[in-house]
């Protein structure tokens, strides 16, 4: 097992650790929220329940405000009876109990007048009766919310009319019903459950009152209907009769803590998922640059251990031509050592910012796959597409570019096994040069198109594996072109393209 095969079996370790992390989280931080759902269900009723008892309770008083508002009407009139009956009595045990019932009256206003208006007596009132002689205006009015008791006396005398109008205790108890009723809808709206509350009339469309809503959209009707509905879908509107207001609906639905939870977990590990980006992305650009380091540092010390045997051997090829020796022997190593002069030159290039030179692309790609073909088998074929005399210029390092191109068509020679065809064409466009290499050979899974560019990465038994991982390099980081894998089918070959910017 190789290390980029190690290295993806961990990938899928942590992936799987890291999604049965996020499934945890996920799991628990939901049954939190269902939790914090419940007990918001409970309050939420609670809060409705208070609000049927409370409808109850306004309903009740209501109620006994009405009954104490008939029991006055009946004493008025009672009253009203006493001063007609004392009129036409005369005998002194009803008498005395009829002024002794009138004079017990300590509520209910009253004013006696004459059929003209003038005040004979009062009783109850708040204002002083030797300033006011006559029942006129306001004061008149305001005793005319019940219409008088004509009280007939006896002799053909003009009749006498007994005028009365609500308690002070009365009244004082309406103002406690009208507030008790107004501070009802102000107690669901400001609620203790802290939960969006919508409250329209009987046709569930005219809003009343609205709270715990962004009061900015609340004048949009359009928004308040959707609201109602979603409201509606989520929760059974509360239905309350009061007295005198008819019937009202209460909308309401979850609170905006609770719909925040539930989002939480999501936004929680979205927070993480960018932390771990960047934090990776960092780690990533440090491991890059200390791997460049390393990349530097060996090229450099190769091209410097390289140089002194070098050295040596160039002396010694001299030494030989010194002495008369010059066969093909001689030849081909001085061929070799300017060889390994040009890849200690390369290796010395390698971390340095390159100088890119307007160079014939055709000639530079022949001439490297002839350098390749004279030391390949001869049941490899090469087939180049190009004609000799075409001219493309495109800027680059010829050491460096040279590099590349065999490289790559070493990996296409040992993906054919020695035996194939291997076929090189140069495509010119306005902007770019692409340069394919194609080999009839093995062929590479579409799941290593990426992988075989990495370094350490070889599917022989011998070899470093560096190969492919300097081609990119050279082409993405010098030149600014890229290298990839074009196509490729398994036992029917691959395409390498290059592609360099002109």
């Amino acid at each position: 097992m190789n290390l980029y095969t190690r290295k993806k079996r961990w990938k899928w370790i942590l992936f799987s650790l890291a999604v049965l992390i996020v499934a945890a989280s996920l799991w628990y931080t939901q049954m939190l929220v269902r939790q914090i759902s419940r007990e918001e269900r409970k309050n939420i009723e609670i809060w409705a329940d208070a609000i049927h008892q409370k409808a109850e309770l306004v309903n009740y008083t209501d109620r006994f405000f009405q009954q104490i508002k008939e029991e006055e009407r009946k004493r008025a009139e009672s009253l009203a009876d006493a001063f007609r009956i004392i009129t036409i009595t005369e005998e002194s045990t009803t008498l005395n109990f009829l002024l002794k019932f009138i004079q017990d009256n300590s509520t209910v206003p009253v004013i006696l007048t004459d059929s003209k208006g003038k005040i004979k007596n009062v009783n109850n009132v708040d204002f002083d009766p030797d300033t006011v002689p006559v029942l006129t205006g306001k004061l008149r009015s305001e005793f005319m919310v019940y219409p008088p008791v004509k009280i007939i006396i006896g002799g053909g005398s003009p009749p006498d009319y007994l005028f009365y109008k609500e308690s002070k205790l009365f009244n004082e108890l309406r103002e406690v019903l009208d507030d008790l009723t107004e501070s009802f809808f102000s107690e669901i709206v400001i609620n203790s459950a802290s939960v969006p509350v919508i409250i329209t009339d009987s046709t569930k469309t005219r809003v009343i009152e609205y709270g715990m809503l962004d009061t900015t959209r609340a004048g949009d009707s359009l928004f308040v209907q959707q609201k109602l509905g979603q409201m509606a879908s989520e929760n059974e509107p509360i239905e309350i009769e009061l007295a005198d207001q008819g019937v009202r609906y209460i909308f309401y639905q979850d609170s905006e803590l609770l719909n925040r939870m539930q989002f939480f977990p999501y936004f929680q590990l979205g927070v993480i998922g960018i932390f771990l980006f960047i934090s990776y992305i960092l780690f990533s650009s440090a491991r890059n640059s200390e791997q460049n380091q390393v990349w530097v540092g060996l090229a450099k010390e190769t091209a410097h251990q390289l140089g002194t045997p070098l050295s040596s051997m160039i002396a010694w090829i001299e030494l030989l031509k010194m002495e008369g020796i010059e066969g093909d022997a001689v030849q081909e190593l001085n061929k070799d050592v300017e060889r390994l002069q040009k890849i200690t030159e390369r290796f010395s290039k390698i971390g340095s910012e390159p100088r890119l030179k307007k160079e014939n692309i055709v000639t530079v790609v022949q001439d490297s796959v002839n350098y390749i073909k004279t030391r390949s088998s001869k049941k490899v074929q090469y087939k180049f597409e190009q004609n000799n005399d075409q001219r493309i210029m495109v800027p680059i390092n010829l050491h460096l570019f040279e590099w590349v191109i065999e490289n790559v068509c070493k990996n296409a020679v040992d993906a054919i096994g020695g035996e194939g065809l291997i076929s090189v064409d140069i495509i010119e466009e306005e902007t770019q040069v692409m340069i394919d290499i194609t080999d009839n050979g093995k062929g590479i899974p579409k799941s290593r198109f990426k992988t075989i560019f990495n370094p350490g990465y070889t599917s022989k038994k011998r070899g470093w594996g560096l190969g492919l991982s300097l081609a990119r390099r050279i082409i993405n980081d010098y030149h600014k072109g890229k290298i990839f894998v074009k196509n490729s089918q398994i036992n029917k070959g691959s395409t390498f393209r290059i592609i360099l910017r002109k």
